[in-house]
């Protein structure tokens, strides 16, 4: 009978070093080139931002300077004297100007319209055997003389009536009423034929 005998001990194997020398150097290389490689990309970094922060620097003195500029250009600005003392004047003479539109209106200042109302009115109400001589106008129409001639003294009462028809002789009436008969030859002349038959009035 046989018997199998194991002389294998794990002892007497030969050990794998792990720390040792050139592999504590190979880790060393590694750490240096990555902290030299992480040093290089910190600069690189720290180059970029200051790069950066130049540019921004520029740019915000830039923009400074343009919002001096602004505050100069759109600042408020006080009132103009001068624009002020424009519109006090404007508004003195508007005033001047409300005011002589009143007068003018009124009828105080005299007639504005002109006299010719009247002229058509006296010589449309005309009537036969009287005719005008004289005609006188003051104020606004207010006062009014008129001068004549008729063939026949009743004929003043009648045509002083038609007057009152005429719309601007509403309101208006003749306080004086002279009728006189004309002085015969009054430069001693003689005239041929008979002679003509007429009164003078006056009315005011």
């Amino acid at each position: 009978m046989s018997q199998q005998i194991n002389l294998f001990n794990p002892v007497f194997l030969k050990q794998k070093k792990y720390f040792s020398f050139a592999a504590m150097l190979q880790a060393i290389l590694l750490l240096v080139l990555g902290c030299a490689l992480l040093s290089g990309y910190a600069k690189y970094r720290v180059v970029n931002l200051r790069k950066e922060a130049a540019a921004s620097q520029v740019q915000l003195s830039i923009f400074d300077a343009q919002l001096a500029k602004a505050k100069v250009d759109f600042a408020p600005r006080g009132k103009s004297a001068a624009l002020d003392a424009e519109i006090q004047k404007a508004e003195a003479e508007m005033k001047s100007l409300d005011k002589v539109f009143g007068v003018l209106q009124s009828g105080d200042f005299g007639n504005t319209k002109g006299y010719s109302g009247y002229l058509a009115a006296f010589s449309r109400q005309i009537i036969d055997g009287i005719w005008l001589t004289g005609v006188n106008l003051a104020g606004a129409g207010n006062d009014i003389s008129i001068q004549g001639r008729a063939v026949r003294p009743e004929l003043v009462p009648a045509y002083m009536s038609r007057l009152k028809h005429e719309p601007l002789m509403q309101g208006k009436s003749f306080g004086a009423l002279d009728i006189q008969t004309p002085a015969a030859n009054p430069n001693g002349v003689k005239t041929a034929g008979p002679a003509v038959q007429y009164v003078d009035f006056n009315l005011r």
